[in-house]
């Protein structure tokens, strides 16, 4: 059962909806066409490349947990990040810029995601989309390209839903390691966020002061979005911190936890 109380199987149906929803909406009108600087550009393809791939690692280590809800929900959380593969490709394609075949980061994240089992995997997991919900948001506000404002913020909806689905499960996982190490844990993979943070920052620097984004706002706004993920993981179980009808924690992006 997932941390906030509703089990795995409510994620899977918000995820299923939230595909039905997107079916009855369609995609952008790619016709429109896309202009932007070609540093903005760059950064569009270089995070196309971390979208991609077929997350079979992942599903994999999810149906080994023992929990078909969980990775059934898994699965559809694959599917989503696909379709941002797939939306960053045809926005690329809008505005005439190709996709790129691979990028050294993307590799460095999927070969350290690879290393040990489901908690490893959602830990380096989690690096990259809290730095995509400051990056999604940057680009949803930051061009005045009607094409690239929509994807961006289909993206960063998707993106506020993943966030506080693997706090769950980070949760769970957790909380089966003693009481001293958790907080040592999250301490170490709030260190990793920063050291991925500040290369994202310097590799992606031009593009970002383009769309109004220096790179130490940058830094600090994920930082700061990461505070919040190390409270939801960490935040005690649901059943000891409401008693009866007490205030629950609120996930990043997320409903109340």
């Amino acid at each position: 059962m997932g941390s906030d109380g509703y089990g795995y199987a409510e994620w899977t149906r918000r995820f299923e909806e939230e595909r039905e929803r997107r079916r009855a909406q369609g995609d952008p009108d790619w016709a429109r066409g896309a202009v932007l600087h070609r540093a903005v550009w760059a950064g569009v393809q270089r995070f196309q490349v971390g979208e991609d791939g077929d997350g079979a690692n992942l599903v994999a280590k999810a149906e080994g947990a023992g929990d078909a809800d969980y990775a059934r929900a898994v699965r559809l959380f694959v599917a989503e990040e696909q379709n941002h593969a797939r939306l960053l490709a045809l926005l690329l394609a809008a505005g005439g810029r190709p996709t790129l075949s691979g990028h050294w980061s993307d590799t460095v994240f999927v070969r350290l995601r690879r290393l040990l089992g489901l908690r490893t995997e959602l830990l380096v997991l989690m690096i990259a989309e809290v730095v995509a919900l400051r990056y999604y948001r940057a680009l949803r506000d930051g061009t005045d390209d009607a094409l690239t404002s929509e994807v961006a913020g289909r993206i960063l909806a998707d993106e506020r839903r993943h966030v506080p689905f693997h706090c769950a499960r980070l949760h769970d996982s957790l909380d089966g390691l003693p009481a001293v190490t958790r907080r040592p844990v999250m301490a170490l993979w709030r260190l990793l966020l920063l050291a991925a943070t500040l290369v994202v920052a310097a590799d992606h620097g031009a593009g970002l002061r383009r769309l109004g984004v220096g790179r130490r706002r940058f830094t600090a706004d994920v930082m700061a979005s990461s505070a919040e993920v190390t409270g939801a993981v960490l935040a005690p179980r649901r059943d000891a911190r409401t008693g009866t009808g007490g205030e629950r924690r609120r996930a990043p992006g997320g409903r109340p936890r």
